[in-house]
């Protein structure tokens, strides 16, 4: 592959071979874009054993969207340049399992547009419906490929790099009994956001009281942070989510096993405010197009990627008991879930 096709996978395959055998890198499928072909890789660091704790981080599902690849990436080169040194991160390693796929959607990357190659919006690509009424085009249209948020074809498979996607979830979180995801977007808006599921249905996850309890650990831990963390739920539904379709899979085949999917929205209207003629650019309106904020955002947001994983290697000192859950549980409905009936709280279904 040429060196200038693509920086982002260039730098994926470097840290792979700088890892050598601390990393495990699968190829999930290859894409083609006229004369070049990117791999959609998964990389696996850490422990194999089945019984531990994991967590997956992705970027890259939208192609506009550089900046959530780059971030996984600076993550990612972090640890395997740690590794020649840090005895307390091979200590961590030796306890949790730690999945990447920085560049879910490389043809998209390739070719400058939300979409995959065949104008599918891989966040509106999986399926399952909305129960509730969505917003027009936004939440998931199968009208046409040249429209915005397409869904793809009724009943057709999912796109390659969607089920590539969700091969890596089922074969090395789900099957984990306590794992997490953060997929990094990024998003209109001036703050940066932490979205849980549902974004089908207005209606709670049934590990709402996990969700609270980590929320309020990342509070205690980073009392200064900027992130909002809430469910998707509260601006918009859609059609077609990648992770509330990951989710409910999870509680079908692995009812004992606790998944916890977060997409970081960062919030891409700051850097748009502190150079407004980002706006006349296709890339500017996602990305940090100065250098010294793209690296600003990159040191932000590795200390959330950070937390996560320390968080999840940990998660049995924080998960809340029985006991625990139901002040968790009545708690998180309060705060996130202020309007929702009483009738409907009480037969709100929480996991044994």
């Amino acid at each position: 592959m040429p060196a200038s096709a693509l920086p982002e996978l260039e730098e994926l395959h470097r840290l792979i071979e700088l890892g050598g055998t601390h990393l495990d890198a699968q190829t999930m499928c290859k894409i083609a874009m006229g004369s070049h072909q990117f791999d959609v890789l998964a990389v696996t660091m850490g422990t194999r054993d089945p019984g531990a704790p994991a967590i997956g981080f992705f970027g890259g599902v939208h192609g506009l969207e550089r900046i959530g690849a780059e971030v996984v990436l600076a993550y990612l080169g972090s640890l395997v340049h740690r590794l020649k040194w840090d005895k307390a991160l091979h200590d961590l390693l030796a306890d949790v399992r730690l999945v990447f796929m920085p560049l879910v959607n490389p043809g998209g990357l390739w070719q400058g547009t939300r979409a995959n190659p065949h104008g599918v919006d891989l966040m509106r690509n999986a399926p399952i419906d909305a129960k509730e009424d969505v917003p027009f085009l936004i939440g998931g249209q199968r009208l046409s490929a040249t429209l915005p948020w397409y869904r793809g074809p009724e009943r057709a498979p999912m796109e390659e790099e969607s089920y590539a996607l969700c091969q890596v979830v089922e074969q090395s979180l789900l099957t984990s009994p306590f794992s997490a995801a953060i997929d990094c977007h990024s998003g209109f808006g001036v703050q940066d956001r932490i979205w849980f599921p549902f974004a089908h249905t207005t209606e709670p996850i049934a590990h709402l009281a996990e969700l609270h309890a980590l929320h309020r650990i990342f509070d205690q831990t980073h009392a200064h942070h900027r992130y909002v963390f809430e469910p998707q739920s509260v601006h918009y539904l859609t059609h077609g989510d990648l992770w509330d379709h990951l989710y409910l899979l999870g509680r079908e085949r692995h009812p004992q096993h606790i998944f916890l999917p977060l997409t970081l929205e960062m919030g891409s209207w700051i850097w748009v405010k502190k150079n407004p003629r980002q706006l006349f650019t296709r890339h500017g309106i996602f990305n940090p197009l100065i250098a010294h904020r793209q690296q600003r955002v990159l040191r932000r947001h590795m200390a959330l990627l950070d937390f996560m994983t320390r968080a999840v290697a940990s998660h049995s000192r924080w998960q809340p008991d029985e006991h625990e859950r139901d002040l968790h549980h009545r708690q998180a409905l309060a705060r996130w879930y202020p309007e929702l009936p009483k009738s409907r709280r009480s037969g709100l279904v929480r996991p044994k």
